[in-house]
C-alpha cells in the first residue's frame, strides 16, 4: 500500500468547498434494457443494443470538468457493462461490481493516472477504501483548487509519495492488484457506486498524524485511511 501524505497549503487551510458547487453526475434512469440482470452475477456479454435512458443513473464524469450534462432524455448503443439499470447498482455488491468493470476498453492516459493512484496508494486496501481514493481524485480534479485534470492532481508535487519527479514506478501489469484499480477507475469515472462526498479532498494513513488533519473535518475511517473535508 503506497503511502499518501497531502501537503495542504496555507491558502487550503482556511478555504472552504464553495456552497454552490455543482453536482459531479447527473441523474438519469434505464427504462428499457436489451435483457434482464441477475442481481449478483452478470450475464455473458451481449451483442450492443439500443439503450432508451431517461433521468436515474448518473452519466460517467467528464475528466476536467466540474459540472455534468443537463437532464435529458436520450437514445444511446451500450453493451450491458457500459451502463447499469439502477435497481442493479443499488443490489450488487462492490466485489461484482469491480469483477464486472474489470472488462473493457484500455483506458486512456487521464484514467490510467487514476488507476495508478489507486494501485499505489491503495493496493491491499478494502474496495471501498480503493473507491474512496480515486473519489478524492476526481474531487480534487472537479473542486478549483487544485489542477484540473486527473493526471496533474496525482503528479503534483509533494501530494502523492509514489510519484517521483512527476513519474510513476513500474506497474506489474499482470497482477490483480491492477486489474482491481482499472476497475476501480471505471466504477469511480461511471459514478456506478455510492462513496464519499464531492468535498472530501483529502486523506492520510491512520499510522501518522499531520498537523493539517487538526483543521480539518473528519469525514470516515476506511481501511487504514481517514478521508477529510474542509
Amino acid at each position: 500500500m503506497g503511502f499518501f501524505m497531502l501537503v495542504l497549503s496555507s491558502s487550503e487551510a482556511g478555504a472552504a468547498a464553495p456552497a454552490d458547487a455543482p453536482s459531479i453526475a447527473t441523474p438519469i434512469a434505464v427504462t428499457a434494457l436489451a435483457q434482464p440482470f441477475d442481481t449478483f452475477k452478470l450475464p455473458a456479454p451481449a451483442p450492443a443494443s439500443a439503450l432508451a435512458i431517461a433521468n436515474a443513473i448518473p452519466t460517467p464524469l467528464t475528466r476536467g470538468s466540474v459540472a455534468a450534462a443537463p437532464p435529458q432524455s436520450v437514445t444511446a448503443t451500450l453493451s450491458p457493462v457500459a451502463v447499469l439499470p439502477a435497481l442493479f447498482r443499488q443490489t450488487l455488491p462492490l466485489d461484482a461490481l469491480v469483477d464486472a468493470y474489470s472488462a473493457g476498453a484500455a483506458l486512456d492516459e487521464q484514467a490510467n493516472c487514476l488507476a495508478t493512484a489507486v494501485y499505489f496508494e491503495s493496493m491491499g486496501e478494502p474496495l471501498e477504501g480503493q473507491l474512496a481514493v480515486a473519489r478524492v481524485v476526481l474531487n480534487r480534479a472537479a473542486s478549483g483548487r487544485y489542477p484540473t485534470s486527473w493526471c496533474g492532481v496525482v503528479k503534483q508535487k509533494a501530494q502523492f509519495s509514489f510519484v517521483r519527479a512527476g513519474r510513476f514506478p513500474r506497474i506489474d501489469a499482470g497482477c490483480q492488484a491492477w486489474r482491481k484499480a482499472q476497475a476501480i477507475a471505471r466504477i469511480a469515472m461511471a459514478n456506478a457506486a455510492a462513496t464519499l462526498p464531492t468535498d472530501v479532498l483529502w486523506y492520510h494513513a491512520d499510522y501518522v498524524a499531520p498537523s493539517w488533519g487538526r483543521r480539518l473535518t473528519k469525514v470516515e475511517k476506511i481501511g487504514a485511511h481517514i478521508f477529510y473535508r474542509a
